[in-house]
């Protein structure tokens, strides 16, 4: 693939997270996605991981317990706190290598599952409450009137779409929280395909996608 121009990048705040480890997976396979695309949001986490080792290093020693070993290891083998590792660059395919390993491969191996208007997702396996999908809306469709009960990132990996008289398209990011009520519209000729982290159920003005909203964990 071409190199991507990309003019949405990630929240400074949520880079700071990533970086220091206190991010939901959700939202650090989203972090670490984008980061694989874009050389300056790459550089930033770099910038910020490289301020928190010298940080550690003014910080006095201290002593460890000796089951400190164990019950770290232990921690990893149950993925507490784990988070997506930032990989190197990766321009050839649709999915970034974060992503693949989440999805067993490329686009041809989600497991999409229709919510009506053309729109399919596939929800991804995540530790905590904060929830990643892949979301597939048609060109020229457009989502549910909807606003938010906490954050949201929403990164394009295929196609774009219009929303609030911006465009996002593939390694773009968009932000979303409480104060936005939105209507994503996908543009028309290529369909769209996003990579979504939630912290928290979607809120709809209509009362079919709240009626529908249960069963689709949306």
């Amino acid at each position: 693939m071409t190199s991507v121009n990309i003019r949405h990048h990630l929240p400074e705040a949520v880079v700071a997270a990533y970086a220091a480890g206190t991010l939901p997976e959700a939202f650090s396979l989203v972090v670490a996605s984008h980061a694989s695309m874009c050389d300056q949001c790459r550089a930033t986490i770099q910038s910020y991981e490289a301020v928190g080792g010298a940080v550690l290093e003014q910080v006095d020693h201290a002593t460890l317990s000796p089951d400190a070993l164990a019950a770290t290891m232990a921690r990893i083998s149950l993925g507490d706190g784990a988070t997506a590792p930032m990989p190197a660059p990766e321009r050839k395919t649709i999915f970034p290598k974060p992503l693949m390993s989440y999805v067993g491969g490329g686009p041809d191996r989600v497991k999409w599952r229709r919510v009506g208007g053309g729109v399919k997702q596939a929800i991804l396996p995540c530790d905590g409450e904060a929830t990643a999908r892949l979301i597939y809306i048609p060109a020229g469709a457009a989502m549910p009137d909807h606003s938010h009960r906490g954050m949201e990132l929403t990164m394009v990996l295929q196609g774009a779409f219009s929303d609030d008289g911006d465009r996002f398209q593939r390694g773009d990011v968009e932000m979303g929280d409480d104060s936005l009520w939105h209507i994503p519209v996908a543009d028309p000729g290529e369909d769209c395909i996003c990579l979504a982290a939630t912290s928290a159920p979607l809120r709809f003005k209509g009362w079919v996608p709240r009626l529908l909203q249960p069963f689709f964990r949306i």
